[in-house]
């Protein structure tokens, strides 16, 4: 698939992030992509991370792919009954935290770290790097696989943020547009 042919969701993780991050820059880039806003960036709650998933969802008008990073990949997964539902085709999930991460982060609402072990209803990729602080590569190997995910072996990226230096990803990019290829 083209991205013309697709609504393109991008849910950021915990904080938000920056206008440098490789996720803002695609929303600037691809014509189809839109970010997926939530009233509170620094304390998410389950209930409303997931409910603006759903609603960005509801107001698209082609097939969606969701693409999110950190805790907004993880939301994707928690949304993904609900996705399915509403024309969701893909995900392409990048560095999403791990359970035991989860737990020793107090403002994060608790029902996040109860995360899904079942096969997501569409396709998807879990990007995972070899030295990412919220997750080891043998959790994100077992996410991907509770999932059906293909994993993606970033290498030693860190959280695959600006605070590792990637601020462009054009790595990622090419990556994300091969996915599309195959669908």
């Amino acid at each position: 698939m083209k991205v013309s042919d697709l609504d393109i969701l991008i849910a950021p993780g915990h904080g938000g992030g920056s206008p440098d991050h490789w996720y803002a820059r695609w929303v600037d880039k691809l014509s189809t992509a839109r970010r997926i806003e939530q009233a509170d960036w620094n304390e998410p709650n389950y209930d409303d991370w997931i409910a603006q998933i759903a609603d960005h969802a509801r107001k698209t008008e082609r097939p969606i792919v969701l693409v999110g990073h950190s805790l907004g990949a993880l939301s994707i997964v928690h949304a993904a009954p609900l996705l399915a539902d509403m024309g969701a085709r893909a995900a392409f999930l990048v560095a999403p935290p791990s359970q035991r991460v989860l737990a020793t982060m107090p403002e994060i609402d608790p029902r996040f770290s109860d995360i899904p072990s079942t096969p997501l209803p569409f396709p998807s990729v879990l990007v995972a790097s070899r030295d990412d602080p919220y997750a080891t590569y043998e959790e994100s190997e077992a996410m991907a696989r509770d999932w059906g995910s293909t994993i993606a072996d970033a290498g030693n990226a860190g959280h695959i943020n600006n605070e590792s230096g990637h601020g462009p990803w054009p790595e990622g990019l090419m990556r994300f547009a091969g996915f599309l290829k195959t669908l």
